[in-house]
């Protein structure tokens, strides 16, 4: 590790800070304006644009201080999502930071970007730890971040120990944007068919006559294990809110369980409990993935839809049916509860739509399957390609497994 020296990260930064919350909380925010970047929004190694809240000029005035700037490192500093880091994405710009993120900027000419992405994520287990000192949430101070410890090697080999890593993050964020794409083309084709060319002889039906629900495994938490340890159970957290399967929700349990409580990958799975009045998640589906196997459990906070044996409809169709506003509106009436949300099988069994005709089904399911089927595919090409960059993390960060440099990177 020649060439390789020890710093405090205050020596390698321009900017350390967090912001603060708006008078008034999440009444304050607008629906436009600059960005105001939540712990939420920091996940690790991307940022999610989900719940993205936004402040207006004023707002913004008062937290100038913490003004984002390209390049700019974002860190979680207090509760669950402590330590979760990554880069700020250059199209929410202008932004501001509330009190539960850290900006970290670094001096160019020390350190690069990436390079402290990936340094703050193998050292993530540290920061877990030191944010557990003395208080009763977890949090990272300023002075904690600014006097972390970084062992690191010259720029140049920064630069190429990044450029590595960025590499297969690139190639999974495209695999992303690629799902992303189908996804939406698949649900366009389905407005398209269904709503926008619904045609007046179509009859109406309810939800009831062509799909079932089934509630999932009543579980204790000292069932749940390691990730792979047993057996994967997709539970509240695995659909995100606007629908679709979110992979970083999975659990494993090794508790017991019957046939009943099974789910299949291809199968649909809708939420049924939401804490408070505000719906943001309750009644939206996901399709299990292939990715944890053809077979999982799925908790008593979400049912499994099935189609019915005698009805035409598909998996495919009823999906993107449960995504309609419409039809979310009618389920989202029959719920129940005071402080917790609670949807009923009939509940959702009960929305009315119009009945297409078999054939436009068919053709439907014909082309959407083709498009699942390459989400799939993607979905796995994601999970090697990540399982490859977080064994080469530590190693290259440690300088276990060193860079070569070409000539002109060396400066020479």
């Amino acid at each position: 590790m020649s060439g390789w020296k020890e710093y405090k990260l205050k020596d390698l930064t321009t900017k350390i800070g967090s912001g603060a919350t708006p008078t008034g909380g999440d009444n304050s925010y607008k629906i436009e304006g600059i960005s105001l970047i939540r712990s939420q929004n920091v996940l690790d190694f991307q940022f999610s644009y989900d719940g993205l809240a936004f402040i207006d000029d004023e707002q913004a005035e008062a937290l100038r201080n913490v003004t984002v700037q390209i390049e700019d490192v974002l860190l979680n500093i207090t509760g669950d999502s402590v330590a979760r880091v990554c880069k700020v994405p250059d199209k929410i710009l202008p932004a501001r930071v509330n009190q539960h993120v850290a900006i970290i900027r670094v001096d160019k000419e020390k350190l690069d970007r990436d390079y402290l992405l990936y340094y703050l994520q193998a050292k993530k287990e540290y920061l877990l730890s030191i944010s557990e000192i003395g208080a009763t949430r977890r949090a990272l101070t300023k002075s904690m971040i600014e006097d972390f410890d970084l062992i690191i090697p010259p720029l140049p080999e920064q630069h190429s120990i990044a450029s590595i890593l960025s590499s297969l993050d690139d190639k999974i964020d495209l695999l992303h944007r690629q799902n992303k794409t189908l996804e939406a083309l698949a649900e366009t084709l389905f407005r398209q068919w269904f709503v926008e060319e619904a045609e007046e002889g179509w009859e109406k039906t309810a939800l009831q006559e062509h799909a079932e629900a089934f509630r999932g495994l009543s579980y204790k938490g000292s069932g749940l294990t390691e990730f792979g340890l047993g057996i994967p159970m997709h539970n509240l957290n695995s659909v995100y809110e606007g629908g679709g399967y979110k992979f970083e929700g999975i659990k494993f349990y090794s508790g017991e369980y019957k046939e009943r409580h099974l789910v299949c990958s291809g199968d649909i799975i809708v939420t049924n409990t939401e804490q408070g009045h505000e719906f943001k998640l309750i009644g939206f589906p996901a399709i299990v993935p292939e990715s944890f196997g053809n077979t999982g459990l799925f908790s008593q906070h979400i049912f499994r839809f099935v189609p019915k044996k005698q009805t035409y409809l598909s998996r495919e169709f009823l999906y993107y049916l449960l995504m309609l506003p419409s039809v979310r509106e009618q389920i989202i009436s029959a719920t129940n509860g005071s402080t917790v949300n609670m949807l009923a099988i009939d509940g959702l069994q009960r929305p009315e739509f119009k009945m297409p005709p078999e054939n436009r089904v068919i053709e439907f399911t014909a082309i959407v399957s083709a498009y699942w089927k390459k989400i799939n595919v993607n979905n796995k090409q994601i999970r090697t390609l990540t399982r490859l960059r977080d064994t080469l993390l530590p190693k290259l960060m440690s300088g276990e497994v060193r860079v070569k440099l070409r000539q002109q990177e060396a400066g020479i």
